[in-house]
C-alpha cells in the first residue's frame, strides 16, 4: 500500500481500539467513535449494544407473562386443539393440567399435522419435554443454553416454583438484533388490526391514524404524526415497554411487542370503541 494513502478499515479500527477501555461505558464511547467514523454502520452498533446488554438483561424484562401465554389443558380434546393453534399462530405451546402452574410438557404445532384422526388421540403421546427456569437468568446464559440443548422455549418460574410466564429464542434475539417477523406475523396490509381470541384488538404500530380513526370511530389527528405508534410515541415521549399500558383520549394501549428501539403492536381494549367492522352508530 502506498504510504500517503489513508489507512485501510482494519487500520483505523486496531488504531481505535487500542486505547482500551476501563468500563462498559469507555468501551461504548469507543464503539460511537467508530460509528461517527463510519468504521461500522448503525445496525452493526445496535447489534452490539444488543448483544452487550443481554447480559444485563433478566428474563424476567422479555418473558410473555403468564397471564398472556396461549396454552392447552391436556384434556382438550383435538377439535378444540386445532383451532387454537390456528389462532395463536406460534409454533409451540406449553400444555397443562388444568392449572398454569402445572406445565406438562411443550406442544409443537407441526407435530399435528401427523394426526389424521381423533381416534385413540391422547395429547401426552405428542409432548416434548419442558425447559424450567427462574426469573434472574441474564439473555445472554439462556441463548447460550438455547443453542446447546437446541430449545425454542423455556417456562419462568418464580421464586415460589409457581410459573411466571415464557421466553422463547426469538424474545432473546429480538433484544440483540431488534424485532424478528416470520410467516405467522400478521403483514398484510388488511391484518394491520386484528381481532384475537381475547376479544382485543391487536393494532401494528405502522397502522395510519386515519386507518384506526376509521375503525374505532377515534379522532385523533394526524398533523403531526401518520401512524399509531408516532400518536403513542408522541404521548409518551420515549419507545414504551413491553406490557407497559397507558391511556389516550379514552382509548387504553398496552404495548405488546417493543424492543429498546422501536414499537410494533400494541392491544387495544373494546370498551369505548366501537367493534372493528360496525358502524359508528351501532
Amino acid at each position: 500500500m502506498d504510504s500517503d494513502s489513508k489507512p485501510g478499515f482494519i487500520e483505523r479500527l486496531t488504531s481505535l481500539l487500542l486505547r482500551e477501555p476501563e468500563d462498559r461505558q469507555q468501551l461504548m464511547q469507543i464503539l460511537h467513535a467508530a460509528y461517527e467514523r463510519n468504521l461500522m454502520d448503525a445496525d452493526a452498533l445496535t447489534i452490539i449494544e444488543g448483544a452487550l446488554s443481554a447480559s444485563e438483561t433478566r428474563v424476567t424484562d422479555v418473558m410473555i407473562p403468564r397471564a398472556q401465554m396461549d396454552v392447552i389443558d391436556i384434556d382438550d380434546p383435538l377439535a378444540e386443539i386445532v383451532p387454537v393453534v390456528i389462532e395463536a399462530a406460534h409454533s409451540r405451546f406449553p400444555v397443562v393440567d388444568g392449572d398454569r402452574d402445572n406445565v406438562l410438557g411443550i406442544l409443537l404445532a407441526k407435530d399435528l399435522l401427523r394426526i389424521h384422526t381423533e381416534e385413540n388421540f391422547d395429547l401426552r403421546d405428542w409432548l416434548r419435554p419442558a425447559v424450567f427456569i427462574p426469573e434472574s437468568k441474564r439473555l445472554n446464559v439462556l441463548l447460550r443454553e438455547f443453542r446447546v440443548s437446541r430449545n425454542h422455549m423455556a417456562i419462568v418460574v418464580n421464586e415460589y416454583g409457581g410459573v411466571a410466564g415464557l421466553v422463547t429464542i426469538e424474545d432473546v434475539l429480538e433484544q440483540i438484533v431488534g424485532d424478528i417477523e416470520d410467516e405467522y406475523d400478521f403483514d398484510e396490509a388488511h391484518d394491520n388490526i386484528r381481532l384475537d381470541s381475547a376479544g382485543r384488538y391487536r393494532v401494528k404500530a405502522r397502522t395510519e391514524i386515519e386507518d384506526f380513526n376509521e375503525a374505532f370511530a377515534t379522532d385523533f389527528s394526524d398533523e403531526e404524526f401518520d401512524t399509531v405508534g408516532g400518536l403513542i410515541l408522541r404521548h409518551l415521549g420515549r419507545v414504551p415497554k413491553r406490557n407497559e399500558s397507558l391511556e389516550i383520549d379514552g382509548v387504553r394501549f398496552q404495548v405488546l411487542r417493543a424492543d429498546s428501539r422501536r414499537l410494533y403492536t400494541v392491544l387495544v381494549d373494546p370498551p369505548r370503541i366501537k367493534p372493528l367492522g360496525e358502524d359508528a352508530s351501532g
